[in-house]
């Protein structure tokens, strides 16, 4: 009998480039372990482009074929919510555990800053898969 994963839900504020980074790399690197989604308060009507260029380009990874902005009403029932770094007041979602990343927004800052971005969301990626994996959260 397959045990259900948990479903961790990524949130920040446009659903548009950190959020969406999140779900591709959570994807890539622990879908063994949980189930990965994305969500805003307010959606922009497309992925950032810079975003999506650096997962193609990382990962070999279109994340405009797979995934598009949602707001927090599209969201399945969550386990475990992960918000970006709310600069805004955070809204509330029901979930048993909530943690903030902290990420400031990347968005026309260039590909070095994205590149540093995508890199601590794979690290905390990595770690929230070990403990989860270890039940520690």
């Amino acid at each position: 009998m397959n045990k259900k994963l948990p479903v961790v839900a990524f949130v920040c504020v446009h659903n548009s480039c950190r959020s969406q980074m999140a779900e591709a790399i959570s994807k890539i690197f622990a879908a063994d372990v949980f189930e990965a989604c994305s969500a805003g308060t307010e959606i922009k009507t497309k992925l950032d482009q810079d975003a999506v260029g650096l997962i193609k380009e990382l990962y070999g990874v279109d994340m405009s074929e797979t995934q598009k902005p949602k707001l927090l009403a599209e969201l399945p029932k969550i386990d475990i919510l992960v918000t970006m770094g709310c600069q805004v007041a955070c809204p509330f979602v029901p979930c048993r555990y909530r943690e903030d990343w902290g990420l400031d927004d990347p968005t026309g800052k260039g590909k070095e800053v994205f590149l540093q971005t995508a890199d601590v969301i794979k690290q905390k990626v990595l770690d929230l898969k070990n403990r989860i994996e270890n039940q520690s959260i």
